[in-house]
């Protein structure tokens, strides 16, 4: 259904790819789909294959393209991981968010340059999600166990659009202090709506593998899916 295309840098002195899944029908509206730090494996694919199927036009940028580019890596497999968390330093976070910047340019031409933009991150995409809520003209964003959020709270004044966020209560990378100061912290915040996931760990979402919880995954799906056909419209 999809396959990767090249997009321009903000400065225009470079491209990187991102794999494209497009409707059968002509799209309104567009999703940015963030990868977590295995990049954009099949997993991801799946999610914008899926967010095609439902009519929507779905990137899913290669957030590590100035390391390597199209890095893909499996959850399940313990070297793997490794390799996988080696990454997060090496990634500039600031530099991603331009990224994610042009990635909504570039869909929003796609779409004739009137159609709005979601983005939905997982893992390190999203913290990137939330980061893009604070930073960027996307017009909804979505953070399934986003880490280290709570060090960005001093950024959410510049949260203007509807925002959401999937917490998963015993995730092994987000402690319950972290979680604590997520819901202290943006509890005054209109635009932003928390789930919490009692009992559930990272990665409970992931479209295959063994983190997945079917039941889970599903409700945070339908949650994620509704908000987007409402902030979307």
């Amino acid at each position: 259904m999809g396959d990767f295309t090249p997009i321009t840098t903000l400065e225009g002195d470079a491209q990187f790819d991102a794999y494209v899944a497009t409707p059968d029908g002509e799209a309104t509206a567009a999703i940015i789909v963030i990868q977590e730090i295995f990049g954009v494996n099949e997993g991801i694919r799946q999610k914008c294959d899926s967010w095609a199927k439902a009519g929507y036009l779905a990137y899913a940028p290669d957030l590590f393209w100035r390391i390597e580019p199209h890095i893909e890596l499996d959850a399940d497999v313990p070297e793997e991981m490794q390799q996988a968390l080696a990454y997060i330093p090496k990634y500039n976070q600031d530099q991603g968010i331009r990224d994610i910047e042009a990635t909504i340019k570039a869909a929003r031409a796609a779409l004739g340059g009137t159609g709005k933009v979601g983005v939905v991150g997982y893992c390190l995409g999203g913290r990137i999600a939330f980061m893009s809520a604070c930073r960027t003209d996307g017009d909804a964003f979505v953070g399934y166990y986003g880490v280290g959020i709570d060090g960005l709270l001093g950024e959410q004044h510049g949260i203007g659009k509807p925002t959401m966020l999937h917490i998963p209560t015993k995730d092994g990378f987000v402690p319950p202090e972290t979680q604590k100061a997520m819901h202290d912290g943006l509890k005054d915040n209109r635009h932003v709506t928390l789930h919490d996931y009692e009992g559930l760990d990272h990665g409970f979402a992931a479209e295959m593998g063994n983190r997945r919880v079917e039941d889970a995954a599903k409700l945070a799906d339908q949650r994620t899916a509704d908000f987007f056909a409402e902030s979307l419209a």
